[in-house]
């Protein structure tokens, strides 16, 4: 690893890109088109971009005629089905005016818990990015169940990031960086910049927030990024409105400095999944 920092991030060799299923679906949709010109630049100045997308559920959905995210998990695998077709469609469609081809990688959490499953999928992603194909990466939510899946797409993003050695890893989100506490709550500061290994006890992330189109929140998110940067990785959390100030390397969000001695951390045992 590089030990990146974020002012660098426009010479990153490899980034992976997280974006939410509210930040690209339902009257954001048209927020695609501003995420992907961000992207293809990045791409254009020879990084390497990877892109976790959630949003196959939420996009799914109106064509199922639902008008709020479904709690059974067969519905959820159907609005799954049918959406994420859509979805890469959509993105697709984006990326042809600057020549880029998408490639769809669909991951179980099992995929990353085998061994012979986990390098099977970094050989094809190290591949997609070979020949310059942009990976969309996305939960396999057709086949996963509830009992064994990542937990959210900040994690898979984290795991993904790792498997492939990214240098730096972006999670989007509405806010443009994290709080000390909610930030509609009175005192309520912006957190620049985490040092590796700095106490965030004193903060109030909140929990997991699941409203009409997905799964989420800034406690998924610090746990994703404090999950990435133990292994060396720079991760900025921030708005998706800002991707393209993020990937140039503007001060902006909330900075997670990568572990200055990835080494010597142990991050090689199996994924842990998610109990929901």
């Amino acid at each position: 690893m590089s030990g990146l920092e974020r002012e660098s991030l426009a010479s990153a060799r490899r980034v992976v890109v997280k974006v939410g299923s509210s930040s690209i679906s339902g009257e954001n949709t048209e927020k695609i088109g501003p995420i992907v010109d961000a992207l293809a630049a990045a791409h254009g100045r020879g990084t390497e971009v990877v892109l976790v997308s959630s949003g196959a559920i939420a996009t799914g959905m109106p064509y199922l005629m639902l008008d709020a995210r479904p709690s059974d998990l067969a519905t959820q695998q159907a609005a799954a089905a049918v959406g994420q077709n859509v979805l890469i469609y959509r993105y697709q469609a984006a990326l042809r005016p600057f020549k880029i081809v998408a490639g769809q990688v669909l991951l179980t959490a099992g995929d990353l818990e085998n061994a012979t499953h986990r390098s099977n999928a970094r050989r094809a992603m190290e591949r997609l990015l070979g020949l310059r194909i942009l990976p969309i990466v996305n939960e396999n939510d057709t086949v996963a169940t509830h009992e064994i899946r990542f937990g959210d797409n900040d994690r898979l993003a984290a795991l993904v990031a790792q498997l492939i050695g990214a240098d730096a890893l972006v999670l989007l989100s509405d806010i443009e960086c994290l709080y000390t506490r909610p930030p509609d709550e009175p005192g309520a500061m912006p957190i620049p910049r985490v040092a590796y290994g700095d106490d965030l006890h004193g903060f109030e992330f909140g929990s997991v927030v699941v409203n009409s189109v997905g799964t989420g929140g800034a406690a998924t998110k610090v746990s994703a990024a404090r999950l990435a940067a133990a292994s060396g990785i720079g991760v900025l959390v921030t708005s998706a409105d800002l991707v393209d100030q993020a990937l140039t390397g503007a001060e902006i969000g909330t900075w997670f400095q990568p572990n200055p001695d990835p080494a010597a951390h142990a991050a090689t045992g199996p994924v842990r999944t998610a109990h929901r």
